[in-house]
Order: C-alpha cells, then structure tokens, then sequence
C-alpha cells in the first residue's frame, strides 16, 4: 500500500517477487497484488536470479544481515529507515557497498511529500524567518488510513 506501488509502477521496473516468514500470508499478498514469486525464506529471494534488486522492509535488527547479504549476491539494496540499529551496523552496510560496488539507498521518500517540500520552501526563502526549533505532531482519524498516502 505505501512502498509497493512504486516499484511496480516506475517505468522499467517490476515487482517480480515478495518474503515474509509466515508461507501463506507472503502467498496471499502475492495473490492480491499480481506479484509472480512469493518466499518465507529472504535468502532465496535474494539470490533469485529474477531479482536485479531488494527492499529490505524487515524489523530494523535485521537490516543490516540482509542488506550485506543483497550486496554480497550483486545486487542493490534499498532499505527502510532506519538503515541499521546502530552506528557500527551502518559503518558495515556502507563498507560492504564500497567492497562490491553495490549501491546502498535508505528510504527517506518523505522528503520529497509535498507537504515537506512546502515546508523546505518557506524555511529557504524565509518567509518564515529563521527556525530556531520545530515540533511536529500529525494528526489522522484511524478511519482515514490509506485513503491520502501522499497527505
């Protein structure tokens, strides 16, 4: 719902394969989203010689095992924030990339969410004068969800 669609809706790219550790639950979103591969093992998806590149979406504790581990197969990984549970895991992400030439990608989209972009403006044209500290809170009915992902 949130990181899928991008993936299979950007030109030249497919989503050719989904993991999850429970077998039917990884089926059953295959099935609803026309997905050809599912997996409950992330090694097999990895070295799925169908699969040019991985997300790695998993608890972040093992962000840093399976990014290495994409790497290691040749393929670039994009993984979701945050890239590792500690410095000395991010230290190793980036070390691998240099090692295999594999690009390393951390997904930060919201940056480039309207409501951010609206906000980098009035910050650099300073229309809101000069931050000195900011406090987000956001706010959304439990009903609302998924209804404005870009909101």
């Amino acid at each position: 719902m949130k990181s899928g669609p991008a993936f299979y809706k950007t030109e030249h790219s497919e989503l050719v394969a989904v993991m999850r550790r429970d077998a039917e639950k990884a089926a059953g979103f295959a099935k609803r989203h026309n997905v050809k591969k599912w997996y409950s093992d992330a090694s097999e998806l990895i070295n799925d010689p169908d699969v040019d590149a991985v997300y790695v979406a998993t608890p972040p504790d093992s962000h840093a095992k399976y990014a290495i581990e994409v790497m290691r197969a040749g393929k670039p990984v994009y993984i979701e924030k945050p890239i590792a549970k500690s410095y000395a895991e991010c230290t190793e992400i980036l070390k691998v990339s240099e090692e295999t030439g594999m690009p390393v990608w951390v997904a930060y989209y919201r940056r480039t969410l309207p409501a951010f972009l609206k906000v980098k403006e009035l910050i650099w044209d300073g229309t809101i004068g000069k931050p000195l500290m900011v406090n987000i809170k956001l706010y959304k009915a439990a009903g609302e969800r998924g209804k404005h992902p870009n909101k």
